[in-house]
């Protein structure tokens, strides 16, 4: 039997190896996008900042310098709930490769069986007799499906791709917490220093009251200036107030983005540390291997293109082989295993679908439509991902000029109060100038902080426009990226 057997898989060997090596359908070509322009409209005139190892190491969030962000985002691999909902994706992804991969493969299977069967003899005259026989069996059976069109391979191939995909799903959504934590820690400190800055006027608007109801006691000046300083006063204190709910809600999204509970979850007023920073740019040709979302957009496209060469195999016949060997025998237990009750069996089988009702073309032409699909949603993401970078960009850029201009119109306005409330307490002015002032210069220092984190907010959202710290090349290894996602789930 084994000479047998070598000399069939002799013949069959370099006719298999043939078929093996063409595969149908259409070699993946990335799809093209609309042209990629040499330089951001946005950066004419603008040096970006150097050196950029911040936004290459990873950690672009340590460029804003406060100890405790950077301490809450190390916090969002580990807990973010977010984050592990991606990470099981992607095991699943990889868990798909496997089973597809498992197809190279041939299966084997073990049978073992005894039956009893009775059977009815005739014998001379009218009367019969019946035998009782048992019948034993034990075979290995084999069975593999030569991937003669690469049905198989591009079947692997889509699901390789659609495991990058993943990965860079997961990337994409860790960058998009980190972001959102950022931006949630920068409002909240914005909110500590206007609460700081509504503190201090509440402060300087309890003096004023006071001075206003001194003048009035003696005489000085009219009722109305008193109830118009308590008026006063006792705005700021409502805005000192409120607030506090904008803080609260921050503390407790930024509880959620840490997978902590918002009801145990604080974080210490304090005055604001960072300060809106530079942001080293990258060239628009870099923007896409540097976004995660454009990498999987893109990936997405590699699998459904290899689905077409799955769904287009279908149309050519299947190749498969099957062995089987053993031991059967109807002579008794003890004649199970010899060689006079071996059996084996060897032999390819070819099958080919003649009609189907146009089964096949309606798989095919959903292949092809899912893969203009998912081309079309690729160059939509890049070309989002220009404007994303080019919106920030121009945010920075005015936000800058803005920021100028601003400081000018506070100091003016703080010289302002200092000038009309001596005027006040000279009698050359009536105390509504005093509180046309005052709310003058409360509304610029407002103002001024409100620029400030929205340079701050522009500067997160253009670090992650430009996909952070992260490169394509973080997908092209999937054994080291299964690895990582063990280590995170023992974690």
């Amino acid at each position: 039997m084994t000479s047998v057997l070598r000399k069939r898989a002799l013949i069959l060997t370099p006719l298999v190896l043939a078929l093996a090596a063409c595969s149908v359908g259409p070699d993946y070509v990335r799809p093209q996008t609309a042209a990629v322009p040499t330089a951001f409209k946005e950066m004419k005139d603008w040096k970006p900042a150097q050196p950029n190892e911040l936004a290459m190491n990873g950690k672009w969030w340590e460029m804003f310098g406060d100890q405790q962000l950077n301490a809450l985002v190390e916090q969002i691999d580990i807990s973010n709930q977010n984050l592990a909902q991606s990470e099981a994706n992607f095991r699943k992804a990889m868990a798909l490769v496997q089973g597809a991969r498992a197809d190279y493969s041939p299966t084997l299977s073990v049978d073992a069986s005894r039956t009893r069967s009775r059977s009815a003899t005739s014998s001379s005259g009218n009367s019969s007799s019946s035998s009782v026989r048992d019948n034993y069996s034990f075979s290995l059976n084999a069975d593999w499906e030569i991937d003669v069109w690469g049905r198989v391979r591009r079947n692997v191939e889509s699901n390789e791709a659609s495991a990058q995909a993943s990965a860079a799903d997961l990337a994409a959504t860790r960058l998009s917490a980190q972001a959102q934590l950022a931006q949630n820690y920068l409002q909240l400190r914005v909110l500590d220093a206007q609460q700081q800055l509504l503190d201090d006027t509440v402060a300087a608007y309890q003096r004023s009251y006071q001075l206003t109801l001194n003048q009035y006691n003696a005489g000085v000046v009219a009722k109305s200036d008193v109830i118009q300083a308590q008026t006063q006063l006792k705005s700021a204190q409502a805005q000192a107030l409120d607030n506090g709910v904008q803080r609260a809600q921050l503390e407790h999204a930024i509880a959620l983005l840490v997978g902590q509970p918002a009801s145990t979850f604080s974080i210490t007023p304090s005055p604001l540390a960072a300060a809106a920073p530079p942001i080293p740019v990258a060239l628009p040709s870099m923007l896409l291997e540097r976004r995660p979302d454009i990498a999987g957009a893109e990936r997405r496209v590699a699998a459904a293109n290899a689905q077409i060469g799955v769904a287009q195999a279908a149309y050519y016949p299947s190749l498969s082989l099957s062995a089987s060997g053993g031991f059967q025998t109807s002579n008794g237990l003890a004649n199970w295993f010899t060689m006079p009750s071996r059996v084996w069996s060897l032999g390819p089988q070819l099958s080919q679908l003649i009609f189907d009702g146009g089964a096949r073309r309606s798989v095919t032409d959903q292949a092809i439509a899912t893969y203009d699909g998912v081309a079309a949603a690729y160059r939509q993401t890049v070309l989002t991902a220009f404007q994303e970078v080019e919106d920030n960009l121009a945010a920075l850029r005015i936000l800058e000029q803005e920021a100028v201009v601003q400081n000018e119109a506070l100091q003016s306005a703080r010289q302002a109060v200092t000038l009309v409330t001596n005027q006040y307490k000279s009698g050359v002015v009536n105390y509504t100038s005093v509180i046309t002032a005052q709310a003058t210069a409360l509304t610029s220092e407002r103002t001024a902080l409100d620029i400030l984190y929205r340079r701050m907010a522009a500067s997160v959202l253009l670090t992650k426009a430009l996909g952070g710290g992260w490169s394509e090349q973080n997908i092209a290894d999937l054994g080291a990226l299964a690895s990582q996602s063990e280590n995170s789930k023992k974690k």
